[in-house]
């Protein structure tokens, strides 16, 4: 069980994932759910803090509470988001948006979409540095990315759980999904309410998916990276029918996903490299005539590479001197 719950993985994936999971905080405050900076100007009778905030105490939000969290938490994410410091800024970005959260939170609505998010960003800071590209494999990034998706997995089952809890087995029989049609469905989902028992069908649907979701940790590689493609498929179909994005809990998602192979920063670096470069240099461009070693006209002489020890490509051309041929045979000189 250890080993499966530390199973190397490189630290290029983390960091990745690490890059992602900090700009969507600040994509969070921003575009996503800017409606909890409303909270300052909410009277504070009306905060009944979750019971987290109670065992603490945390404080009842002010105006100034919630406006120097929401500047702190921006910036600290945004430089969390380039990888330095990750220890002190990945634990500063967890404590903020926590609070931020039970400040959301505390209103009379829970969001489970958080749950997964809210573990990325707890176990992040435990993998210290990890560079974009990295292939070495890493116990401790294994052991953040595989938490983070037992997390999400838990979302998908306990929600099956509340479900048959609460509402008992005629959850699947009754008319949740016509009601959310009711408040919030597009044109798409009114089409679909137009089929005699497909929202039934539908509702017995989702709850054998989030009572198997947690298959996903017992197939093959292969057919994992199926499964959580159905888990966004299944997201996709939510936005498109009653408006429900769950976007924190897709970004951690990512966590299944081999994010190391998309190496954005190293492709921005050798794309500069490329354009202010030696390579691109004038008369060095693949193809030049000549057949000039190191040119780009031809396969470079024997004799004559990098670190031979000889003077270089000026030392060979200027001299008008061909590579040396075989022991015991002297080389042509080129008129």
């Amino acid at each position: 069980m250890s080993g499966w719950l530390t199973e190397p993985v490189p630290l290029g994936r983390v960091a990745a994932f690490r890059t992602l999971v900090y700009l969507f905080v600040a994509a969070d405050l921003l575009f996503f759910t800017p409606w909890i900076r409303d909270k300052a100007s909410i009277p504070g009778e009306l905060y009944q803090p979750l019971f987290v905030g109670r065992l603490l105490p945390l404080p009842t939000p002010t105006p100034l509470l919630v406006n120097v969290l929401f500047w702190a938490l921006l910036l600290a994410a945004l430089a969390a988001a380039t990888g330095r410091a990750p220890r002190a800024l990945g634990w500063t970005v967890f404590l903020l948006y926590f609070e931020w959260m039970v400040i959301a939170m505390s209103y009379g609505k829970v969001d489970h979409d958080r749950f997964g998010f809210l573990v990325a960003l707890a176990v992040l800071p435990t993998v210290g540095r990890a560079r974009h590209g990295d292939r070495t494999e890493s116990e401790a990034a294994g052991w953040a990315l595989r938490v983070t998706q037992i997390a999400v997995v838990c979302t998908y089952f306990l929600a099956a759980w509340a479900k048959l809890r609460f509402g008992g087995l005629e959850w699947m029989t009754g008319s949740v999904l016509a009601r959310a049609i009711i408040r919030r469905g597009t044109e798409l989902a009114d089409l679909i309410a137009q089929v005699p028992y497909l929202l039934i069908a539908a509702q017995f649907g989702i709850i054998a998916f989030e009572l198997l979701s947690p298959v996903v940790f017992v197939v093959s590689p292969r057919w994992r990276q199926a499964v959580v493609a159905f888990f966004y498929s299944f997201h996709l179909v939510t936005v498109a029918t009653i408006t429900i994005s769950f976007a924190p809990h897709l970004v951690a998602m990512t966590s299944f996903l081999a994010l190391e192979r998309l190496r954005p920063v190293e492709r921005l670096r050798r794309l500069t490299g490329r354009r202010g470069g030696p390579e691109s240099a004038p008369g060095e461009a693949e193809g030049a005539p000549g057949g000039q070693p190191g040119k780009g006209g031809g396969p470079e002489l024997p004799g004559h590479g990098p670190g031979d020890g000889s003077g270089g490509p000026d030392s060979r051309t200027d001299a008008g001197v061909m590579p040396a041929g075989p022991p015991g045979q002297r080389s042509p000189v080129v008129p």
